[in-house]
């Protein structure tokens, strides 16, 4: 039987070995695991049956199966621009970033002495874009071009005071997927927003904020300065959608007098992987760093004064203001912008000068060739995208297809092209060829003289030293190493689920025919990716019990925000214009009532109860007052207490029965997978978190992906494809691509591919049972918050430190940190307690890890019990000054009033693999105070 198991996907995941999952079971006093889960999961909630999925694959068999999907796929030359482009990811970088663990296994870095190396990457990332936008800040990140503008119109309509109940106009000239997604943002907010030609000025009428686009839609370089001026002397703010490559040879909006840029940085390095994910970025001037959405790295400095990196003003970010939140983002694109900032670092100004110029020269080469052949083109001053009049757009269309180039259909009478990093001179030739015009020898330019850059960008050292392969490789394997991932610990984060991302199913993202399809391509070129999908969706209905799924929204925010909008539409179909109230647990996860809140719905809190579900008095009270207002409840499931709550069904039907819509937010359904249907037991809506339960990576933060999955009445008003015309659709677009972050997808279709229903079964027994285990190991030491039937909790419990820091003054905080000495990611902190620790092993670690980390925190209590004691003062504690990096470790002036061994190697297996963090405990409040969000100089770190 054991070899048969090895044999298995689901074998390499699950961590605990039988005889290992039997010891766990019989020190929680159970004989195996479907008595413990008859225990811990309400009877009344239990799925019926096995989940109908098909039979598990092996590795080899689902990477032959993806093969075949793949070359279902026809790859052609991508000229269809619209915001995507082809580009080359240097090799050194996929190699050792992309397809690196030690990058994309890392958490958002929410303790930054363990992510000093990403956070260095994302800094880099926001100086970059801060240089060529001219602004002076950036943040990382947004989580497409056409989100980040919507963000970037709320942005302008609470910070301009003086014309607040204004419009937002919008130029005709900016992406269709741009104004579509903008349209359903402000629409849900009642904000009055106007599409208009800006090339005749400003329309009649009181403005708060205008968005123009740079190039256009028509591929044209405006002349943006004088409609900016007259803006702002009406008093509206200004934002540019910007494409940055562009901005290496033109003025950037920062100093053509915009107030924000926003944009898409793919075509730094990003395949298009049909749509996504890539990383968007929003820059402005430092007037609006508290009001910008979004993360925003800073610099501060160590107890030791070394500089450090750290996330700035982290209290502002959405999540934690819950319903006073001005954003719902809460994962960014982390990994993609690590990523565009190693591809600035590579090239550096100069280097993508040359791309920009290589660009735009082949453009007007060919444009030159079209005028002299008779053809008309749209705009006369261009950078990379032409749109040429033509007889039949769709006979121009098939020609080009026939010599292997995807083109732009703009109207009947219209095609487009833009060319890229990729663009060679045979293919300007064939182009030519194809039009039957003559290229010329010389060199072309259509850019505007007053329109040129004469400003300097990324003068830092960083992106004017490192030019070798060798340099590159060393420096990111260096800040790698800084930090602290999957690949060396375990990360015991309670809420978000760091599962095993296994090798196998990541490997197929980087194949050419997944990552090298354009999101606009005819349908018929993109087979193997919609069989994908279309096969995806219907697992995670499956699972979740629901009648269809979207995987549009790029982020679980997007998902709850999707769901929400799908509720609203719906009662508004019905008439029921008057719900306008959401309902929301007290324990909620922050980012429910800032969907919420963007959604266009009140927020009604309820309470919680002592044992921390829902106050089900407190929601009758709530009920009876406002039963005919509400439109929804979002309820966490296991709740966000790590417990299953009996009464879920109960909670369902009370709000059922008072003409409401349930939302099951999904955020830990890696408790729920094969036991119970979200669907089935109440819920007419979920989003699910594919970087959590379906084994995307965080990858620091991102990329996400939020599935919406609804029933069979909310179908209707799933997202729709992001397009400017009224077509009556129902629903409203979330993300700028029908199939959103698409990209990523085949790792979750991997995922369930290769552990099967038994497996994915399974996989939840063993995270319930790993989480009862250290709830019943560690509850010998300290106490454990909340608990469900029988003592038991769902697959994450919450270790309590209130009474420890109410009788020492030793605070989660210092646990967190002093847990880094041990090679440890500390657990979620002071949520949703504040003083408390969540912590979550999921599935994937083995019980000698789940044994270390216990081993760490009944250490870290016999040190506290020193301090409880008498016997050591709490601020000259191991625990206070903890993490202990190797240079104070070594400082021969080492004057602590404990040991060097007890710092840096408290138990005996470190003295074989040791982490040092590369930072000591770092001022938060100072680089709160101090707000510096670009590259130090090297000067920072020499002194």
């Amino acid at each position: 039987m054991e070899e048969h198991l090895t044999e298995t996907f689901a074998h390499r995941h699950i961590g605990p070995r039988e005889n290992h999952a039997q010891r766990m079971l019989n020190t929680l006093g159970f004989s195996s695991l479907d008595e413990l889960m008859d225990t811990a999961v309400p009877h009344n909630i239990r799925q019926g049956a096995p989940l109908n999925l098909p039979a598990p694959l092996s590795e080899p068999n689902a990477l032959a199966e993806l093969r075949r999907l793949a070359r279902k796929n026809t790859v052609k030359k991508q000229l269809i621009g619209q915001g995507f482009y082809n580009t080359h990811m240097p090799a050194v970088i996929r190699r050792n970033v992309f397809e690196n663990p030690g990058w994309y296994t890392a958490y958002t870095p929410y303790q930054p002495e363990i992510s000093q190396g990403r956070l260095e990457a994302l800094l880099n990332y926001q100086t970059m874009v801060a240089d060529l936008t001219g602004f002076d800040l950036a943040n990382a990140s947004m989580l497409d071009e056409a989100s980040a503008a919507a963000e970037a119109v709320l942005l302008m309509n609470r910070a301009n005071r003086k014309n607040k109940d204004g419009k937002i106009v919008l130029d005709s000239n900016i992406f269709p997927q741009n104004i579509a997604v903008i349209l359903g943002r402000t629409k849900a907010l009642g904000i009055e927003t106007e599409v208009a030609d800006l090339r005749a000025g400003l329309p009649e009428g009181k403005i708060t904020g205008v968005v123009l686009q740079q190039p256009g839609n028509d591929g044209g370089i405006g002349h943006h300065a004088s409609i900016i001026a007259e803006a702002k002397e009406a008093g509206a703010m200004v934002t540019v959608i910007a494409d940055l490559l562009a901005l290496a040879l033109i003025t950037p909006p920062g100093e053509q007098g915009a107030d924000i840029a926003v944009g898409n940085t793919q075509r730094f390095g990003v395949p298009l992987s049909f749509g996504g994910p890539h990383a968007a970025y929003m820059a402005t001037s430092q007037k609006l760093v508290r009001s910008l959405p979004g993360r925003i790295v800073g610099v501060s400095t160590d107890d030791a004064g070394r500089p450090a990196y750290r996330l700035t003003l982290q209290t502002r970010e959405q999540h934690i203001r819950r319903e006073k939140a001005t954003s719902n983002i809460c994962t960014a694109q982390a990994l993609l912008a690590v990523l565009v900032g190693f591809y600035g670092v590579y090239h550096g100004p100069e280097g993508l000068t040359a791309i920009a110029q290589r660009v735009h020269s082949h453009t007007a080469r060919l444009a030159q060739a079209l005028s002299s052949a008779g053809f008309e083109l749209a705009r006369d001053e261009f950078f990379d995208t032409l749109i040429i009049s033509v007889d039949d757009a769709d006979a121009t269309m098939s020609a080009a297809l026939e010599a292997g180039y995807n083109l732009r259909r703009f109207s009947d009478t219209q095609v487009g092209l833009s060319f890229d990093e990729t663009t060679e001179a045979s293919d300007v030739e064939a182009i030519a060829k194809l039009f039957d015009a003559k290229l010329d020898t010389a060199e072309a330019n259509a850019l505007p003289a007053d329109l040129l850059r004469t400003s300097p960008f990324m003068t830092h050292e960083i992106f004017n030293s490192i030019r070798s392969e060798s340099q590159m490789m060393r420096y990111t394997t260096r800040l790698a190493n800084r930090d602290l991932t999957l690949d060396r610990t375990m990360i015991p984060l309670g809420s978000c689920t760091m599962k095993l991302n296994a090798a196998a199913e990541m490997e197929p993202i980087t194949w050419p025919e997944f990552a090298n399809i354009h999101p606009f391509v005819p349908e018929d070129q993109a087979a193997g990716w919609l069989e994908l999908i279309a096969q995806l969706e219907g697992w995670l209905a499956e699972i979740t019990g629901y009648a269809a799924v979207s995987v549009q929204p790029n982020a679980g925010s997007q998902g709850e925000y999707a769901g929400l909008l799908a509720i609203r539409h719906y009662l508004e179909a019905q008439g029921e214009h008057e719900r306008k109230i959401c309902l929301i647990p007290a324990s909620a996860h922050g980012t429910n009532a800032a969907s919420a809140k963007l959604a266009g719905l009140d927020i009604k809190v309820i309470n919680s109860a002592p044992d921390g579900s829902i106050d089900v008095d407190h929601l009758d009270d709530l009920l009876a007052e406002h039963g005919e207002q509400v439109a929804a409840i979002m309820v966490t499931y296991p709740s966000t207490a790590g417990i299953y709550e009996a009464k879920i069904a109960d909670v369902c039907g009370k709000v059922h029965d008072a003409g409401g819509q349930v939302y099951v937010d999904g955020a830990n359904l890696n408790a729920l997978v094969g036991i119970a249907q979200p669907g089935k037991f109440g819920g007419d809506v979920s989003h699910l978190n594919l970087h959590k339960t379906f084994a995307i990576p965080h990858g620091g933060g991102g990329p996400g992906v939020g599935p919406v999955c609804v029933a069979e009445h909310l179908v209707p008003f799933l997202p729709t494809e992001a397009r400017h015309d009224d077509d009556g659709a129902a629903g409203t677009p979330v993300a700028a691509t029908l199939y959103g972050s698409a990209g990523v997808l085949p790792i979750t279709w991997a995922y369930i591919a290769m552990m099967g229903a038994d497996g994915l079964t399974n996989a939840t027994k063993n995270a319930v049972l790993s989480a009862n285990y250290i709830a019943k190991r560690l509850g010998e030491h300290y106490p454990i918050l909340f608990a469900g039937n029988n003592g038991l909790v769902a697959h994450e419990c919450i270790v309590d430190l209130r009474p420890v820091t109410e009788k020492t003054g030793v605070t989660a905080e210092d646990v967190a940190k002093r847990l880094i000495d041990f090679g440890f990611h500390a657990p979620t902190m002071a949520f949703p307690v504040p003083g408390t620790l969540m912590v979550e092993p999921t599935e994937s670690e083995d019980l000698a890890e789940i044994e270390r980390f216990i081993e760490a925190m009944v250490t870290i209590r016999e040190e506290i019990a020193e301090i409880e004691e008498g016997r050591v003062e709490l601020e000259s504690s191991v625990l206070r000054r903890s993490p202990h990096t190797a240079a104070a470790v070594v400082d021969t002036t080492w004057d602590r009033p404990y040991t060097v061994e007890q710092a840096a190697f408290p138990v005996a297996s470190l003295r074989v693999d040791k982490y040092f963090p590369p930072v000591g405990r770092i001022d938060n409040a100072a680089g709160d105070r101090n707000i510096f969000c670009s590259c130090p100089p090297i000067e920072a770190f020499e002194n």
